[in-house]
């Protein structure tokens, strides 16, 4: 997806009445100081619209960046920060639970995890948060740079432990940019396939086989069908929606993606 305007629309204080967007929304969370903010800036293709600070505890609100006119991301407050008051943290949380119990176009969360350390126990109640209210978050492992590379699968299994992961669960892992070679190109997006409805048993067949294929749930209607997946190209994301159209007609959204250059960052599969 190549970004051509951002705007941060919305600012969501404690108090504040959350929006009624009619776009869908991609949302990010995290204890403070994990590199949401500079994740985010990635996925915008801006160095520092989201702020980012080494202090933690700077994400104190509910922010929805508008992208493209198209989705929205939505950074929330990061947890965890031992300098914040108790007062100031149960105000935080009763705000992403009202927003994660309450936004009618909430598609998906991402939630960050240093992948050095295992996850906190604020990490494993957040994860669980998440899916209490009915989302499978996608778990993006940070700084990964930090470790080296025979390190990685082992913390990989850590995380997962640690937060009672499903084996199918996704998770991904974020660092700068080092060699663009050897990362993989990993492409999530969501299509929307009206489904003919004499094709519809065998295009249960069909997903069911496709392992890249994250989820596929009926959103309006019998026929209509939400599908989440995931591909490490762009053709191979074009080659598989061009299979889907013998079962309907389908619209897709991309919705996070590798930035790749010499000074871009990167998304990588890593388990």
């Amino acid at each position: 997806m190549i970004i051509r305007d951002v705007n941060l629309e919305t600012v969501c204080g404690v108090t504040s009445k959350l929006p009624d967007n009619t776009l869908p929304e991609f949302a990010f969370a995290g204890k403070s100081n994990v590199g949401k903010s500079s994740l985010i800036n990635a996925l915008m293709n801006r160095k520092a619209y989201a702020r980012t600070s080494s202090q933690p505890g700077k994400t104190q609100t509910i922010n929805f960046y508008n992208i493209n006119k198209e989705l929205y991301y939505v950074d929330l407050p990061g947890y965890g920060y031992a300098k914040v008051s108790l007062e100031a943290k149960e105000k935080w949380g009763k705000m992403i639970e009202r927003y994660l119990r309450n936004s009618a176009m909430l598609k998906l969360v991402f939630l960050l995890i240093d992948i050095r350390h295992e996850p906190s126990a604020n990490d494993k109640m957040m994860y669980d948060w998440i899916i209490y209210n009915g989302y499978h978050p996608v778990i993006i492992a940070t700084k990964l740079d930090k470790i080296n590379r025979s390190q990685i699968q082992k913390n990989v299994k850590i995380v997962r432990q640690g937060l009672g992961m499903e084996k199918d669960g996704i998770i991904s892992g974020y660092h700068a940019l080092i060699d663009p070679i050897r990362l993989g190109y990993h492409i999530l997006a969501f299509i929307n396939l009206n489904v003919n409805p004499d094709d519809k048993p065998k295009f249960y067949e069909f997903a069911s086989n496709v392992p890249n294929v994250l989820e596929c749930n009926c959103v309006t209607g019998e026929y209509s069908m939400l599908m989440k997946v995931a591909f490490q190209s762009t053709m191979e994301l074009d080659l598989f929606i061009g299979q889907l159209q013998k079962f309907g007609k389908t619209s897709t959204q991309i919705v996070f993606s590798t930035h790749v250059g010499p000074r871009g960052v990167s998304v990588e599969t890593i388990g």
